[in-house]
């Protein structure tokens, strides 16, 4: 079983921790912060959109977290981190200068390239912006290869946006439709006030040619993936990414276990037609 978990991991290489130097550092909200960090052998780490590497700051353990950046820049690794624990706190706290390091990239990605010719709909809940932000890059980066693009992203409240100038970019293009929703807001707010399903209706799906990835909150993501296939797209062409209870990232330690599935091996991508039932059953 270990022979053939490892075989199914990254490889051997992607066992060893690399050094990586921060290189910026962006408070984005009161407790999420994007690394900018660049290897110090200069060698980039390629990566597909959807993918996480294990990242460590020594004496506080490692966590795995997913690539928030851009994969066609593979010489400056990004990740956004939300400080959950003291893993993570202490990774986030990290100054320009500091080093980290990193072993990966791990798991199987979004396969953006499977939506090709077809209608793109990303619907993020808060954190979940940062593993689907490779994914809007991509699909705006190769426009061409793409129908219509959709962005849906729910937030709790204004202020726990992610990325609010790079929204404002993409809000400035033609070519896709953005759309934000908060849960509450106060007066100044001139957004919509909702959760990202009650957005659905108004894009004018084709069902049958929408490639949906959603990832949030695993009840944001069933619901939404739920209300998808009502409408017609199949299960199929809904990907969501579980990362639940990920530990070591290469399928040894079963933190990840969901059934027969490990999720840092198998996923953190699935197809909804994998896992849509085993996301309702509540001992999984």
């Amino acid at each position: 079983m270990t022979t053939d978990l490892l075989d199914r991991s990254a490889g051997t290489d992607a066992l060893v921790p690399r050094p990586f130097v921060v290189r910026r550092r962006i408070r984005e909200t009161s407790d999420t912060t994007t690394l900018l960090l660049e290897p110090v052998d200069r060698t980039g780490l390629e990566f597909e959109p959807g993918q996480f590497t294990m990242i460590g700051r020594p004496g506080f353990g490692e966590v795995p977290i997913s690539i928030s950046g851009d994969s066609a820049r593979p010489g400056m690794l990004e990740h956004t981190v939300r400080a959950v624990g003291d893993a993570s706190a202490a990774i986030a706290r990290t100054r320009r200068g500091d080093t980290l390091l990193v072993r990966g990239p791990y798991g199987r990605g979004w396969d953006v390239e499977a939506a090709a010719g077809h209608d793109v709909l990303v619907v993020a809940g808060g954190i979940g912006l940062a593993p689907l932000r490779p994914v809007v890059l991509d699909v705006l980066a190769r426009r061409d290869l793409f129908r219509r693009a959709f962005l849906v992203v729910g937030s709790r409240t204004p202020d726990q946006l992610l990325y609010p100038r790079q929204m404002e970019q993409w809000r400035g293009r033609f070519d896709v439709d953005v759309d934000v929703t908060v849960d509450a807001a106060d007066a100044g707010w001139r957004g919509h006030v909702g959760v990202v399903t009650d957005r659905l209706p108004r894009l004018d799906l084709d069902p049958l040619s929408t490639f949906a990835f959603l990832c949030g909150p695993e009840v944001m993501m069933r619901v939404t993936a739920d209300a998808l296939c009502a409408l017609g797209v199949p299960a199929a062409q809904v990907r969501v990414s579980m990362e639940r209870n990920m530990k070591c990232g290469v399928g040894m330690c079963g933190h990840c276990q969901l059934r027969e599935l490990f999720v840092c091996l198998d996923g953190p991508v699935f197809g909804y037609d994998v896992v849509q039932r085993l996301m309702t059953e509540p001992e999984l």
